[in-house]
């Protein structure tokens, strides 16, 4: 049902109005989906089921948090969010943009290369305009793998980090050694090699963690077991990079 109301809203609301407003449409389907089985601990609400996406992912109906986003908010909230905390987050959830936007004990940069998610900077994650040392947290999900030189852009995510500072990483990821091939240029056969129209590699866990390390971060990579509360994914990968 979800999937199907989603593609009716897209075709009768332009974009903007469906962003503009989401929150209002996304009560509608509060009816349909409360109950006492699972929890949305990004919104709070208690649910019969997540809705399931195409891709088999599970998507808080209320609130349109996706399984990384519920996860992402679980290990900010409990684990690196402190008063006064200085934080630049890349292309940000939806969701999480608006929650951290009304914080008034953290300073939160947004930003969005690309123009398609909700932000408030432009900045070239391989050229960031911003002095050395700015930031005390930076939020890196599902960024790398969009970049060509991503040695360069790890070195400005080290450069105006804050010595002590995080860099939480996430991206796709394959067994074996990493993927990339520059003469492959096309959308269409990006998505045939890389799963996306506009990545231009997979990394390996160890892959990643290696160039991360040669950027100069000390590198963890932590595992995480799936919730089925609240609809966390099994064996989902975070790398936390310490400077």
């Amino acid at each position: 049902m979800y999937n199907f109301l989603k593609s009716v809203a897209k075709n009768i609301i332009p974009q903007k109005a469906l962003i503009n407003n989401e929150d209002r449409f996304r009560r509608l389907l509060i009816p349909f989906y409360k109950g006492k089985n699972h929890e949305c601990n990004v919104c709070g609400t208690k649910l019969k089921n997540f809705a399931q996406l195409g891709n088999g992912d599970l998507i808080c109906p209320v609130c349109g948090s996706i399984s990384r986003a519920r996860r992402l908010y679980k290990l900010l909230t409990e684990e690196f969010f402190k008063p006064n905390i200085v934080v630049l987050d890349f292309s940000p959830f939806r969701i999480l943009y608006r929650k951290w936007k009304k914080k008034i004990d953290i300073q939160y940069f947004a930003t969005d290369f690309g123009n398609d998610f909700i932000a408030d900077h432009c900045y070239d994650i391989t050229n960031i305009d911003c002095k050395d040392e700015t930031f005390d947290l930076i939020i890196c999900y599902h960024i790398l793998e969009h970049i060509i030189d991503d040695r360069k852009a790890m070195s400005e995510l080290y450069r105006v980090l804050k010595i002590g500072g995080n860099v939480l990483i996430q991206t796709p990821f394959k067994e074996g050694e990493i993927y990339e091939d520059y003469s492959i240029v096309t959308d269409e056969e990006r998505l045939k090699h890389f799963g996306q129209e506009d990545h231009v590699r997979i990394y390996s866990v160890k892959a990643l963690e290696s160039r991360l390390k040669e950027a100069g971060f000390q590198v963890k990579v932590r595992t995480f077991a799936a919730d089925d509360y609240y609809g966390f994914s099994q064996n989902e990968k975070v790398l936390i990079c310490t400077k």
